[in-house]
């Protein structure tokens, strides 16, 4: 199993035990635009129409799925501003501001999983896990190791809110004859990451084709990876895209079947800029583009040709 690797201590709690919800990205992606301090701000509340510590959850959320981005300077730090990604997907001209395409739901879901230092517990389970099928008592364990491996301390109880959150995210809440804000489902339950069954009280990735997952969207978290794992390499290993930590195949939960279909059409959404090829039984990925921000013009520009045609 590979190792973690952190640059900078995870931050945990910052989603106050809440999911976000249909609305909260927009709503602090549009109030970000128009105040960069918003969260800080006494009228906030009134603003964001929620209570203090949604707002606090908002803020997170927002952050965590790299649609706002916090001040580099240590002097303004508590000013946000929205990223190029907020500003093309969620803006009221953006592509898709109010989750209309199920493509929207795997693009925040490969940026959620896909930071360790905000969602460090959604990181760690979509990366490093390998197991099926668990329950809350085994994925507790196992975060603990891998915290404790990489010299991160936090309490028990910290990990099981996170674990809680992180089930949350996905699976659809069991209501009974009351709904409560605990009980309101997150958007991204709709992808069917994780399903929980009741009668073993376990939980169950499901692992397998995405139907609803286009390949522009594989492509972009495609790109994310390589850029990260391979960027100065011209051939990558197949089975580094299925089975590695970060790869889509982990973070998007797909077998090796899907990931080839999706690298075989990424071949010509892209031009033969990546190409598919097998020599002496070895299956790899290769390469042909030069500059080096190759991989962060590729990716946006696969899901900027996708919302326009769609």
């Amino acid at each position: 199993m590979d190792s973690l690797h952190l640059h900078t201590k995870p931050s945990f709690g910052g989603h106050e035990k809440f999911v976000f919800r249909d609305g909260w990205l927009k709503k602090g992606v549009d109030a970000v635009s128009q105040n960069p301090l918003i969260f800080s701000d006494n009228d906030a509340l009134v603003i964001l129409g929620v209570g203090k510590n949604m707002v606090r959850s908002i803020r997170h959320w927002c952050l965590a799925t790299g649609l706002v981005e916090e001040a580099e300077s240590k002097e303004r730090k508590r000013e946000l501003s929205v990223t190029d990604l907020g500003t093309h997907l969620m803006t009221d001209t953006g592509w898709d501001p109010f989750f209309e395409d199920s493509a929207t739901l795997w693009l925040l879901h490969w940026q959620l999983v896909s930071d360790p230092f905000r969602s460090m517990i959604w990181h760690l389970l979509f990366s490093y896990f390998y197991e099926d099928e668990c329950s809350k008592k085994s994925l507790a364990a196992f975060v603990q190791r891998q915290l404790d491996r990489a010299g991160i301390s936090t309490t028990s109880g910290m990990i099981d809110r996170e674990i809680d959150c992180f089930l949350r995210t996905y699976t659809p809440s069991i209501r009974g004859n009351r709904i409560s804000e605990d009980t309101l489902d997150c958007p991204l339950t709709e992808l069917d990451l994780i399903r929980f069954i009741p009668q073993d009280n376990i939980y169950r990735f499901n692992v397998g084709p995405k139907p609803s997952l286009p390949t522009p969207i594989f492509g972009y978290g495609l790109f994310r990876f390589l850029g990260s794992a391979a960027r100065h390499r011209r051939t990558v290993a197949v089975d580094e895209c299925i089975y590695q930590a970060g790869s889509p195949g982990q973070l998007f939960r797909l077998d090796e079947n899907s990931v080839i279909e999706h690298l075989e059409a990424l071949s010509d959404l892209t031009g033969g800029d990546i190409r598919l090829q097998e020599t002496a039984g070895l299956r790899q990925l290769y390469i042909n583009a030069d500059a080096d921000d190759f991989y962060d013009q590729a990716a946006h520009q696969l899901i900027e040709e996708y919302y326009a045609a769609n």
